[in-house]
């Protein structure tokens, strides 16, 4: 990538969408394209001060592409329908899936490199494991239609002849950060956690209710933003061989873990109180999961990693203790 490259994001006033935003800020891209539905006014926060081009609205995107021949660069896709307790499929079905192949579609006629977001969602319980190989996507069981429509996307990518000249699917796992205060309730649990101990000086995890793992150590990839973004551009820029790549720190730990970051690093009393899952996720809920990174790692990724620990404390003392955005 150029530094007078346009570059495209979609999903961009979301969480993960504008915290590169920023970052691509930062390493001095400005011509930015952002795509989204700027109508939720909580996201306005997450664009201010950024640079860039063009704001587009999603719906529009694609006939504002075909009056702009030739300018993009490349494209970052991020937009989707996130909300993993949503249980019509059809809402999924369109963002997720059909939206997602008419980007496909518009790179491979523009011959433009594609990064586009697909989800851990798609390992379900992770009775195939956590590994990013090609050969067990089709064999995939999600756990939810938000799953299930990242699944189908990828599905259908690793079955089209006609390609962008590189494409990533990227597989996020557990990603916290700054950015994500609009999401409610599918906002990270370190987000949730600081805020509960900042109210009542105590944490309320979820309870186990698999004999296999006790409460509180249920078991995550929990990755930060910031690793999540320096991923997806080094993908962008090295193009590596074309695929799906799993983005989560290889290392998972457990929801104690994660509490007793944010208590350490706010210099509190570790507090913690279990309650029941609730009961419309609880058939759905996975108690383990752990990103294989070695397909990440042999393709030359090699960038150090933020520990758990580290990541809680940047998150919680450079942003959630003083409300500031990235």
């Amino acid at each position: 990538m150029q530094k007078k490259d346009v570059i495209v994001v979609t999903g961009a006033a979301g969480f993960i969408g504008s915290y590169l935003a920023g970052y691509l800020n930062q390493l001095g891209f400005s011509q930015l394209v952002l795509v989204d539905d700027f109508s939720d006014e909580r996201k306005a926060l997450n664009l201010k001060d950024k640079k860039y081009l063009h704001k587009v609205h999603r719906e529009q995107f694609f006939e504002w592409q075909l009056s702009h021949p030739g300018l993009i660069k490349c494209v970052f896709h991020l937009g989707a329908r996130t909300d993993t307790t949503e249980m019509d499929y059809a809402v999924h079905k369109k963002w997720n899936l059909d939206y997602s192949k008419d980007i496909w579609e518009m790179c491979v006629e523009q011959k433009l490199p594609l990064v586009y977001a697909s989800s851990a969602a798609t390992y379900g319980n992770g009775e195939l494991g956590y590994a990013d190989s090609h050969d067990v996507v089709s064999k995939l069981q999600p756990l939810n239609p938000y799953g299930k429509s990242k699944n189908d996307f990828d599905i259908w990518a690793l079955e089209q002849k006609k390609t962008p000249p590189f494409w990533a699917g990227v597989k996020f796992f557990n990603v916290f950060g700054p950015n994500e205060y609009h999401k409610g309730r599918m906002a990270s649990v370190i987000f949730h956690a600081y805020n509960q101990i900042k109210e009542k000086g105590q944490v309320r995890l979820f309870r186990s209710h698999n004999p296999d793992y006790k409460d509180g150590e249920q078991i995550r990839d929990f990755i930060y933003v910031k690793d999540v973004v320096q991923m997806c551009v080094w993908l962008m820029e090295r193009r590596p061989a074309s695929g799906l790549y799993n983005i989560g720190t290889g290392k998972a730990r457990t929801f104690k873990d994660l509490v007793r970051a944010i208590f350490q690093t706010l210099n509190l009393p570790e507090k913690i109180d279990y309650i029941d899952t609730p009961l419309d996720i609880r058939d759905k809920y996975q108690y383990f999961t752990e990103a294989d990174m070695h397909k990440l790692t042999a393709a030359g990724y090699d960038k150090p990693i933020y520990s758990l620990e580290e990541g809680v404390r940047e998150y919680v003392s450079q942003f959630l203790a003083t409300g500031k955005y990235y």
